[in-house]
């Protein structure tokens, strides 16, 4: 390794310790070692420092060992004498680095609480998000699960010019990569471009601004050691196996912007323990030997326009981008991307006017292979603020076409729409609802454009099962109203072909491994009465995608004998799990919370959990932040369901579940249920009170808490025996 950037990388990490030590001495002094520090609302304490050392640091005192750990990290400063330093030594320097930022992030977290917004987007006042909680990372770890976000770009400082910024920050979001943004460049930072630019920055579009110091570069490795932990199940401490699954997983790389100093140099070496290389357009020294990077370490002097393709070629990053003959960009970066009031230029649907979107399989004499059909105004023919009906009628032929396939299809609309940079699509079937922005409208677009979306990407992921697609988008208020019609009878008879079906009457259920690249001992069960618990997937789907990819992750599982139906207990299941989680789950009880739970890796709607004071279930959604009975947050409840292990009483569930007749059955079913967070009982409350009636016990809704009633088990007991819940008379489960 060059010695300027050893030597440099060394420097760099000493001025970081001094720096951060001296910060906690002074805070040591003022608030006493008891002082509890951490990142806002995370269960992974100081996410470095707990995966490498697997220490909890939660007081201002636990720091003490870690800078004792630093110092004996910190190899001495390089010597005029010494040809050149081994690579051994810059590692090390750089992972004292992040130790040390790590802390003093965390110190500035509790001299200056306002200092970050710790939110998913920029406020107003502040552009500086800070580190990420963990609502938005489990959040955004479904992206990494599922492959549309395949690593990120950590960029320190910015170029000068805003053009050039944006363009870069574009084609970054066009690999599908998201951007996590640091420091300055002479006083120039790279989200201050952006937003001066008109781009929008945030998580939702993946352009993150961390902070304006280098010292928030521990943010980005912070959130690769986390997906390590919560995805990938390496246990904190374990620094080996950390460093190695985000070498081989996680591909990201640093992206540096001008003047590197010895405080860049620092972290740029920390980065290479994870096997995250460093990209510069600046004329510093190159390491191009190959050893802890999958390719080279440091490359510079590369020109503007060529730095992202760069990063991602030593990154050895595969991206398969669709080009699609649109004016706007397209990507899953912009899946996230909102059209606000003051962007707006119209909408369709979503309640404002009639919308509806639909796809149908139809003899391949009907269908005319790329056709795409606008009958009614288009945008160019509309004024500002003059919003239309619309449908969207997706015709498709192949040899290899079913019916059973057609809302697989279909619930693609969803995101390939909202790829579109510049357009926005919420909900499905007849709720759907699409906002157009005036940037979009700008640029040339058109409702066909959508169309051409639909088209390309259909055939380019279901090439196996479509050889044709026509797409007809309507904006007539009469043919809306017809599209309407058609589409009530296809969503009826399709509801009525899983709703007729019961784990009973069939033999074969589904498998759902698409998490294992994360979490390699989960496996997901499907069955007709019971969803993946992400929500995404249920028994005809996973039938489905099995027929499109017979190679892929849901595979039918011959269930076999019912060795208990009330536990779910198949033997077919079982040999299936054992041998797919390869040896690490050997049993899987499909109805019950305590037996043999099924595994998850993080990816869950919902988390059952037991109250054992209230002889009851619990059940809280991700999107609740409050304080549960469990006397645990979702965060900190996901650490104990997820992972692909199996912990008895805790269980990864969909929302879907929970209107299940298979529900916690072992348990005693939907009269266990004790308390679910008001937003979840509302959201299911016609099903739920559906399944109340079939109980024969329909008063049972009302006499589920919520946190209106408390969030404490004494809280929640109080009103169990004032209700007089079953579940008090149940026997006892724990």
């Amino acid at each position: 390794m060059s010695k300027i950037i050893c030597s440099a990388a060394i420097r760099g990490a000493h001025k970081i310790v001094d720096m951060a030590e001296e910060n906690f001495e002074a805070a040591l002094k003022k608030y006493g070692p008891e002082q509890a520090v951490s990142f806002p609302n995370t269960a992974y304490f100081l996410p470095v420092i707990y995966s490498m050392l697997g220490a909890k640091v939660e007081k201002l005192g636990d720091m003490k060992d870690i800078f004792q750990e630093c110092r004996k990290l910190l190899p001495a400063l390089v010597s005029d004498h010494i040809w050149l330093p081994y690579l051994a030594p810059a590692l090390d320097a750089g992972m004292a680095t992040f130790f040390a930022e790590e802390m003093y992030e965390s110190i500035r977290y509790l001299e200056q609480p306002e200092y970050y917004t710790k939110t998913e987007d920029p406020t107003g006042a502040n552009i500086w998000l800070g580190a990420a909680d963990d609502v938005i990372f489990r959040k955004r770890g479904v992206e990494f699960v599922d492959g549309t976000a395949p690593g990120f770009a950590a960029i320190m400082g910015s170029p000068a010019d805003k053009e050039v910024a944006s363009r870069i920050a574009l084609e970054l979001q066009e690999k599908n990569l998201y951007i996590f943004m640091h420091d300055h460049s002479n006083g120039i930072r790279m989200p201050e471009q952006l937003v001066k630019n008109n781009v929008q920055v945030g998580w939702n579009t993946r352009l993150v601004p961390f902070g304006d110091s280098y010292t928030t570069a521990v943010f980005a490795i912070g959130f690769a050691c986390r997906v390590a932990m919560a995805f990938g199940g390496i246990k904190p401490g374990d620094y080996r196996g950390n460093l190695i699954y985000n070498k081989d997983r996680t591909f990201a790389f640093v992206m540096a912007f001008g003047p590197v100093s010895d405080e860049w140099y620092a972290n740029a070496a920390g980065a290479i323990n994870w096997g995250f290389p460093t990209i510069s357009d600046y004329d510093i020294p190159e390491v191009l030997p190959t050893g802890i990077c999958t390719y080279e370490h440091v490359v510079s002097n590369v020109p503007h326009e060529e730095i992202v393709q760069k990063a991602i070629e030593v990154r050895g990053l595969k991206v398969n981008i669709a080009k699609i003959d649109i004016p706007m960009a397209f990507g899953p970066a912009f899946e996230g991307e909102r059209i606000r009031k003051d962007d707006l230029y119209m909408e369709c649907g979503g309640g404002r006017t009639s919308g509806v979107e639909v796809l149908i399989s139809k003899d391949m004499s009907e269908v005319t292979d790329g056709e795409v059909t606008l009958i009614g105004k288009d945008i160019c023919d509309i004024t500002q603020g003059q919003n239309l009906p619309i449908a969207i009628l997706v015709e498709v032929a192949g040899r290899e076409m079913q019916s059973d396939f057609e809302p697989i299809l279909e619930r693609q609309f969803h995101h390939l729409t909202n790829y579109i940079q510049g357009i926005m699509h919420i909900g499905q079937r007849n709720i759907m609802w699409v906002r157009i922005g005036k940037a979009a409208v700008e640029k040339g677009f058109s409702f066909k454009h959508i169309g051409k979306v639909l088209h390309g990407k259909l055939h380019q992921e279901f090439g196996a099962i479509l050889d044709k697609v026509q797409v007809k988008i309507y904006t007539v208020q009469e043919k809306v109203e017809e599209v309407q019609e058609l589409a009530k009878k296809v969503y009826a008879e399709r509801d009525l072909r899983l709703g007729n079906m019961t784990d009973e009457t069939e033999e074969i259920f589904y498998s759902c491994t698409l998490c294992q690249s994360f979490a390699p001992s989960h496996v997901c069960v499907i069955t007709p009465e019971r969803v993946g618990m992400c929500g995404a997937y249920n028994w005809l789907d996973g039938k489905a995608s099995f027929q499109i990819n017979p190679t892929g992750p849901n595979q039918p599982i011959q269930k076999g004998e019912c060795t208990d139906p009330v536990m779910g207990d198949f033997a077919g299941i079982n040999d299936f799990v054992n041998q797919a989680s390869r040896g690490a789950v050997p049993a899987v009880s499909c109805y019950s919370l305590m037996n043999n739970p099924m595994t998850a890796c993080g990816c869950f709607e919902a988390i059952a959990a037991m109250l054992p004071q209230c002889n009851g279930i619990m059940v809280v959604n991700r999107d609740y932040m409050g304080m549960t009975p469990s006397g645990m947050k979702f965060t900190s409840l996901a650490g104990m369901a997820g992972g692909g292990a199996q912990t008895p009483g805790f269980m990864g569930v969909s929302k879907h579940f929970l209107t299940s007749p298979k529900l916690f059955l072992a348990e005693g079913g939907l009269e266990r249920v004790v308390w679910l967070p008001k937003m979840l009982k509302e959201e299911l409350k016609d099903k739920l009170m559906a399944r109340c009636e079939a109980l024969g016990k329909p008063e049972l809704y009302d006499m589920i808490a919520d946190e209106t009633v408390g969030t404490t088990e004494e809280e929640v007991l109080a009103f169990l025996k004032e209700k007089g819940h079953p579940a008090l008379k149940m026997e006892t489960v724990m």
